[in-house]
């Protein structure tokens, strides 16, 4: 197993270089929570060509951006945040940073502009284990995990090389992944 590291809420999941599975193909998912019960996670680095005024008439100016947050109730919509001083309410995933709350009240906030576009980050659907399947990818080498990250990162704007800076980041041990074709067939 490639992983010393846990799961936890807070980790971030990095999928293996060649994972085909087009919903996590060199992705990295935030998980917000992880127990006995599973895990929810949402994908950071696919964004959706949507905006947030395409999806919610009440913010007819919010040009947020809308990523896929992974295969699972993808008619649903969620969001990360790190501005709690302002909403008031959210579950604390790490350092500062919170998932959910009122949405009323985040809407409000959106449209007096009393929030900016780097402060949220919204999602169409989210990723979803069951109990004892994130343990078996990790088995199968399908997922590295970190707990060390620059938390800055959960809401970088480059999310085509968020995959290859968090791998990087991994340190020397990891790093030259970044190399690897995303099919092994294309070597």
């Amino acid at each position: 197993m490639l992983n010393s590291v846990s799961p936890h809420t807070g980790s971030l999941l990095i999928s293996e270089p060649f994972m085909l599975d087009p919903n996590f193909k060199r992705s990295v998912v935030l998980l917000a929570e992880h127990n006995e019960e599973g895990t929810i996670g949402y994908v950071l680095n696919q964004k959706s060509e949507y905006l947030l005024k395409d999806l919610i008439p009440d913010c007819p100016d919010a040009t947020h951006s809308i990523y896929i947050g992974g295969p699972v109730g993808n008619d649903t919509l969620h969001f990360i945040h790190r501005c709690y001083d302002r909403m008031n309410s959210g579950t604390e995933i790490v350092n500062g940073f919170y998932w959910g709350g009122s949405f009323e009240t985040l809407k409000l906030l959106i449209n007096t502009h009393q929030i900016d576009e780097n402060e949220v980050r919204f999602f169409m659907g989210y990723s979803g284990w069951s109990p004892g399947q994130l343990s078996r990818e990790l088995e199968q080498n399908s997922w590295l995990v970190t707990n060390k990250f620059n938390p800055a990162a959960l809401f970088n704007e480059e999310e085509e090389n968020l995959w290859r800076e968090i791998v990087i980041g991994l340190g020397p041990k990891y790093a030259h992944i970044v190399n690897f074709p995303e099919n092994p067939l294309w070597n």
